[in-house]
This record gives C-alpha cells, sequence and structure tokens, in this order.
C-alpha cells in the first residue's frame, strides 16, 4: 500500500497510509479500537476501497486487480464477523465448507463437491477438532468456535492468514489454545497476519510489528525496538509500563 486513504462513513478510517508486507512474513498490526485496523483488513480483502488519488497504489500478491473470490482463497480470513453473521443450525463442517463460497453458511444454490468436503474435513483433523464436524456451531464454546473459523480460513491451503482481533470473546483457556495454535501454524511456513489491540495475543514468531494510530502508522519494525513503554503510552494515551516473560509481552497501566 502507498498513500492509501479510505472514508468509511463521514471519517477517515486510514490516512495516507503506507504498508508493506511481504509474503510468508510475520507482522503484528498493533492499536487502539478505532485506529483503523478493521478497515484496514476490509481493505486488504477488498470490502473497502481507497480512495483514487495519483499518487495512491495498492498490490496484494503482486497484482491491483483481483477476483474477490478468488483473493480470498489465497488470504485466509479469521474475523469475528464471520461467527455473528453465522445461521443457528451450522455445523462445523458447514462453517468450513462456506470458506468455498465466501459465504457465512452454505445456501441452497451452493453445491459442495466430495473434494470440498474431504479438504474441509482435513481443516478440521489439522486443528484436532475432526468432532466438531456434525455439532452445530452455537452448541460450541467460543474457543471451538474459533477454530472452526480457523480451518476455514485454511480450507483454501492458502499463503497469508490474517487474523482480525483473534482474542475477542475467548475465555483465558481459549486465549491460550488460540495462542498455540497461531504459534504452530507460523512455524508450519504460513504467513501470519495479526490485527489486535491486546499486546499480549502477539506470539514469539511475530518479529515485526506496526503501531496504527488515527489511521496512520506511527511506527513500523523489529519488535523489540518498537514495543517500548513510551511508545506504548502514546498509542493508547495512558501511562502505561510494560514487560517481557516466556517470550510474550505484557502491559501494566
Amino acid at each position: 500500500m502507498k498513500n492509501i486513504s479510505v472514508v468509511r462513513g463521514e471519517n477517515l478510517a486510514l490516512d495516507r497510509l503506507s504498508l508493506r508486507i511481504d509474503v510468508g512474513e510475520h507482522v503484528c498490526i498493533l492499536g487502539p479500537n478505532g485506529c483503523g485496523k478493521s478497515t484496514l483488513i476490509r481493505t486488504i480483502t477488498r470490502e473497502n476501497y481507497p480512495l483514487v488519488r495519483d499518487d495512491a497504489s495498492m498490490a496484494i500478491l503482486g497484482r491491483s486487480l483481483w477476483n474477490v473470490s478468488e483473493l480470498r482463497s489465497s488470504l485466509g480470513i479469521v474475523s469475528p464477523d464471520l461467527l455473528a453473521a453465522r445461521s443457528s443450525d451450522a455445523t462445523g463442517l458447514d462453517v468450513v465448507l462456506s470458506g468455498f463460497f465466501s459465504s457465512t453458511r452454505i445456501f441452497p444454490h451452493h453445491a459442495p463437491r466430495a473434494e470440498h468436503r474431504r479438504r474441509a474435513e482435513r481443516a478440521l483433523a489439522r486443528l484436532n477438532i475432526a468432532h466438531m464436524a456434525k455439532r452445530p456451531v452455537e452448541e460450541m464454546s467460543s474457543g471451538e468456535a474459533k477454530r472452526t473459523l480457523i480451518a476455514r480460513a485454511l480450507v483454501h491451503e492458502p499463503q497469508t492468514l490474517l487474523f482480525d482481533e483473534p482474542g475477542n470473546t475467548l475465555d483465558i483457556a481459549g486465549q491460550v489454545s488460540l495462542r498455540d495454535t497461531m504459534r504452530e501454524l507460523a512455524r508450519s511456513g504460513l504467513g501470519i497476519l495479526l490485527v489486535t489491540h491486546h499486546i499480549s495475543e502477539i506470539i514469539p514468531e511475530i518479529e515485526r510489528v506496526v503501531l496504527l494510530q488515527k489511521g496512520r502508522v506511527l511506527a513500523d519494525g523489529p519488535k523489540g525496538k518498537v514495543l517500548t513503554s513510551k511508545q506504548l503510552s502514546i498509542l493508547f494515551g495512558v501511562p502505561v509500563k510494560l514487560f517481557r516473560e516466556d517470550g510474550y509481552f505484557h502491559l501494566h497501566a
């Protein structure tokens, strides 16, 4: 992205933002609520479009023009919006199969093929939740539902996974399980783009952090240099103290 601006309603959500992320790179976009994180994800997935300007440009995987369905097959997306939009009777297998149709469930006009089902079952098994295939999502714990969404994102065998505020709604056990899953996926060679306001979600495998404030990049660089008490106090607008334990960062206000 180069000099990208995105307007949502009457608000300038991204303000001449420039950002480059390489294939296979593990990156965290960190910022408070309302800083433009979700808009950035939606711009990458072509749900939002930037203002047309002569000095602005954007390319994903080397291309500026995409068939949206094809793009979303290359980028696995894990978003809480997908669970909010699910139907009450959707099973784990339904959710994963919906990834083939860029939808939130299997609708009557969809016709999943046998190969789709085999790949969906493999994705569930990869996350050790094959037993969730026939379970309605509404009967799952928040952690189980989140792993089902990750399986949905993996079903296309994408190059990169985009995690949009993945820890929302999870209890402590669910958060620990999520971090373990993210670490395993990062070590498997998948690129990880984590978008969050929780610094404790930044797994050790993520070495680059981008601080986003009011639609602009406040800082971008190696995790050890970007994550400081001073920078994070500026980012979140309150004095905070930073400490590190077992490869993870934590804040005290």
